[in-house]
């Protein structure tokens, strides 16, 4: 009785498996297929070509501001994930070595910051750049994002920072160093992955977000590639989606190759910040 109780639950995880890897692949496999399909419709699109064509990749590059874009939001990326994974790293270990008054009201005002989508604060954020003249400027987009990554990448931080003895920075005092050189030369170097898992998703963070840089940015120069993108399909006159298909094939591979690149140190970084935090 209890050998098939084990063998259900074993085909149930596998199951639900199943069912996670189909809803995930047929979206990915559908827009590779549209892709592929000759015109422009999507109605007329299939998931597997009969006559697959790499046109509409081609077409993108020549005839669209898609080079553009994508160095827009490489360089807002890039940008971001250096400043935010600086902010983050010092906050955290400011929370993690440090006692100070008002240090575990301060955590969990950064946890409960957390349950808020960012749109919440729109125009707050729209007013407060219009003001500050930072409307329609790669600046004011940055610095919006790398304020926001505080709350989530301070206690996957911290958490890890919390797993390296106090003692080795004591013996570092003892030998006549600073805080800023226990920070620099051993607490970050002894926390690679959790520095990758934050700089990891600041850098792709511009790459899939639309709301704020739809709200932020104004000038077509300016434009990152989800608004780039989304302008192939937002009316009726201008519908390429095998076109869009192709964009969003061309953002995934880059994202895909960093995560898999650095898988090691996602998942350490990920775990280290649940244990302690």
């Amino acid at each position: 009785m209890s050998r098939l109780k084990s063998n259900l639950a074993v085909t149930g995880i596998y199951s639900v498996f199943i069912i996670l890897l189909f809803t995930t692949m047929y979206p990915i496999i559908w827009v590779v297929g549209t892709s592929l399909n000759p015109g422009n419709a999507l109605l007329v699109s299939s998931m597997f070509p009969k006559h697959p064509s790499l046109v509409h990749y081609g077409e993108l590059i020549r005839n669209t501001d898609f080079v553009l874009w994508f160095a827009n939001t490489l360089k807002i990326a890039a940008i971001n994930a250096v400043i935010s994974t600086l902010l983050v790293a010092v906050t955290a270990y400011a929370f993690s070595k440090f006692r100070f008054k008002g240090r575990q009201q301060a955590l969990m005002t950064l946890l409960v910051l957390q349950m808020f989508p960012g749109f919440l604060s729109i125009m707050a954020i729209f007013v407060l750049l219009l003001q500050t003249k930072l409307l329609d400027t790669h600046l004011g987009l940055i610095l919006i994002y790398a304020g926001g990554s505080i709350s989530m990448g301070t206690w996957v931080m911290k958490g890890h920072f919390d797993t390296i003895p106090k003692s080795l920075e004591e013996a570092a005092f003892i030998d006549g160093a600073s805080t800023k050189d226990s920070f620099f030369r051993i607490i970050l170097p002894l926390s690679l992955p959790s520095i990758t898992f934050v700089a990891l998703n600041s850098f792709i963070t511009p790459f899939m977000d639309f709301i704020l840089p739809q709200i932020v940015l104004r000038s077509p120069e300016k434009m990152t590639l989800a608004q780039g993108l989304y302008s192939m399909v937002a009316n009726e006159t201008n519908s390429s989606f095998t076109l869009f298909a192709a964009g969003a094939v061309f953002v995934a591979l880059p994202i895909t190759v960093l995560y898999m690149f650095f898988q090691k140190y996602l998942i350490h970084g990920m775990t280290s910040g649940a244990e302690k935090g």
